[in-house]
């Protein structure tokens, strides 16, 4: 009799066993823990591809902005069409360049090969490129925070089905696996989601860092340049 009843409790917790009846049968501790980590999962999911097309979309921009600019027309043209209301970053920076550089030939006087000018023209420049990467980079904090922390907010969830298990297994003085099996399921699940929820985070993070560095390093090189091109122009000019 014992051993029917013992096959018949198997028999009703393998019927249990699918992802969503894990997470019914679960804890509400785990389930709170469950539905974070798979919110999480979710939303850096929509990072990652926010991101990606945000970074296509300026590379593919300043692509066609180079060209622009280095084809050998007039950068006061170039600035009418794109400096007035710059439409990503590069433009961004070349329009705080020049429209400094603007400025400051307008003042009596001045002179490009003053330290002053190129200060004042670099620190456009360098001021803009940050602010338009702090743009960029936005969200890069919570994937790296979520590539940390999920494995141990899916580990605190194992520990607590464990708990639990435990505690079933005092409370009715046995160790059938029927009664210790579903806790620990539950406790495996939570992990699971844990690294679901980490290892797409800290892939994104890697590649996307890597392509904002590039871009950075992208911005910075024009800047140099055209700080380089404005000061042979204001030396012609004198």
């Amino acid at each position: 009799m014992d051993r029917a009843v013992e096959t018949a409790s198997l028999g009703m917790a393998g019927g249990h066993v699918s992802l969503w009846g894990l997470f019914m049968d679960a804890d509400i501790v785990v389930k709170l823990v469950m539905m974070g980590l798979l919110a999480a999962s979710i939303w850096v999911w929509a990072i990652a591809f926010e991101k990606w097309m945000a970074l296509r979309r300026v590379n593919k921009a300043a692509d066609s902005f180079e060209d622009r600019f280095w084809s050998g027309g007039s950068l006061d043209d170039l600035y009418d069409q794109e400096g007035t209301n710059p439409a990503h970053p590069m433009a961004s920076v070349f329009a705080a360049a020049m429209g400094e550089w603007r400025r400051s030939m307008r003042v009596a006087g001045a002179d490009i090969a003053h330290t002053s000018v190129r200060e004042r023209i670099d620190r456009a420049i360098t001021v803009t490129a940050q602010r338009e990467m702090e743009r960029l980079e936005r969200w890069m904090v919570f994937l790296a925070s979520v590539g940390a922390t999920a494995p141990f907010v899916g580990l605190f969830g194992t520990v607590w089905g464990i708990m639990r298990s435990f505690s079933a297994i005092a409370a009715m003085q046995t160790t059938n696996l029927a009664v210790v099996a579903p806790g620990i399921a539950e406790a495996l699940f939570a992990t699971a989601i844990g690294l679901v929820a980490a290892i797409p985070a800290v892939l994104a993070y890697n590649q996307i860092s890597n392509s904002l560095s590039r871009f950075a390093g992208r911005m910075d090189a024009f800047g140099s340049e055209f700080s380089a091109i404005l000061s042979r122009q204001s030396e012609e000019r004198a």
